[in-house]
């Protein structure tokens, strides 16, 4: 089976479309600080817009747990979106209630709505079937089709993903067709040389895609907090690092692969240690095997990788002609341990191929830090989605759309 595409559809002139997008935003202060997402989105609401649909579009905004939560309000995200598509934008104050009925019957082809937060429902996110379905049932009595463009929750099987596009006649939207396009070629078809970047916290993060990608590519850089248990397991001292005592066998086990199927696994040769956990800490470059030596001890932490490493990532993800890079090497919040994420990301936007930013904390590092998206070849917009993707993982929200 192939994904169903929006030609799928035919003609939806007139039409009630419901477009599920990932506006999950973060706001300060009642302010989107990042509007990725909601750019993401233009395409495929502009596509709809200009062939004279009824857009209706629905999303999820954090987790506030089965009822309304005015910080969690998508009432910024259609103020936003108005801004970005140079029309107005209506909003309705629920999801499947009064107002959004009133919101949806008072459009006209080619206008667009926003229905408030699928989360105030607890029939989103519900773990039985039939509440689910039933919430879906809600849902679609405000359309006459479906097209899903939110990549960044297909992996979740969720009314408004998965019951709904089997209740209407349903497709997938650009987004989520330029994603796949990626993945795919990630996946099957990368050009060489094929170089992953893994940072973040957490090895166990990364089990499954380390995994599935260590057979097909041909340099692993390791950095981010997960690193120190590569370290731990090669036998070296990490202080008060993050340490996962429980995958240091696994890790083992990785580092044996990679030699074995000769692929070139790039830990880093120094880090940047520091006193403690903030932005006004004491901190030291170290080499990655003299951690405790450093004037704190066995109570340093290291936060960064260090600028010998971080020529050293740059310069092989420069030499690639495919790069899938997620996590970033540091605590990129903090200025002093920056540097890393910032050279990588750097490095990202000079490759002479495809170079992927794998989303999440990624994708937010590389704007915190002052890049472009059109740096870069491609920006996921769903980091849990592209790392399940890239495990192997059938994803429920793309099956329902015919993806095999």
């Amino acid at each position: 089976m192939s994904l169903r595409t929006l030609e799928s559809l035919g003609s939806v002139a007139g039409k009630r479309v419901i477009v599920r997008c990932d506006l999950n935003v973060p706001l300060k202060d009642g302010q989107i600080t990042d509007d990725g997402r909601v750019r993401a989105s233009l395409p495929t609401l502009n596509a709809l817009i200009n062939a004279g649909a009824r857009v209706v579009v629905c999303s999820h905004l954090g987790r506030p747990d089965g009822a309304p939560d005015p910080q969690y309000s998508l009432a910024p995200v259609a103020q936003r979106l108005s801004e970005l598509l140079g029309k107005p934008v209506a909003f309705a104050r629920d999801t499947v209630g009064e107002s959004a009925h009133e919101a949806v019957a008072a459009l006209e082809d080619g206008d667009i709505a926003v229905l408030e937060n699928l989360r105030f429902n607890a029939g989103e996110t519900a773990k039985d079937d039939a509440a689910r379905r039933a919430f879906a049932e809600q849902l679609a009595e405000l359309g006459d089709v479906m097209v899903s463009d939110g990549f960044g929750v297909v992996h979740r099987k969720q009314a408004s993903v998965y019951d709904l596009a089997e209740l209407l006649p349903s497709a997938a939207g650009l987004l989520i067709a330029a994603e796949l396009d990626v993945l795919d070629r990630l996946t099957e078809t990368p050009e060489r040389p094929y170089t992953v970047v893994l940072g973040g916290s957490k090895v166990s993060d990364k089990l499954g895609v380390i995994d599935h990608l260590l057979p097909r590519v041909d340099r692993l850089l390791i950095g981010g907090g997960m690193l120190f248990t590569f370290l731990a397991a090669q036998g070296h001292k990490v202080g008060s690092s993050l340490l996962e005592e429980d995958q240091l066998d696994t890790v083992r086990g990785y580092i044996r692969q990679a030699e074995e199927k000769g692929v070139e696994l790039v830990l880093p040769t120094d880090i940047v240690v520091a006193s403690k956990f903030g932005a006004d800490a004491e901190h030291v470059v170290t080499a990655a095997d003299a951690i405790e030596e450093t004037p704190f001890g066995a109570s340093g932490l290291g936060l960064d990788i260090g600028p010998d490493s971080a020529a050293a990532f740059a310069e092989a993800v420069r030499g690639s002609k495919t790069v899938f890079w997620n996590g970033p090497m540091g605590v990129f919040e903090l200025a002093p341990f920056a540097a890393g994420t910032k050279a990588v990301a750097q490095a990202l936007t000079e490759v002479d191929g495809l170079s992927v930013v794998g989303g999440g904390d990624s994708a937010a590092a590389v704007r915190q830090l002052g890049f472009d998206d059109d740096r870069f070849g491609h920006i996921s917009t769903g980091g849990g989605a592209s790392l399940e993707f890239l495990e192997g993982k059938k994803l429920p929200g793309l099956e329902v759309l015919g993806w095999a």
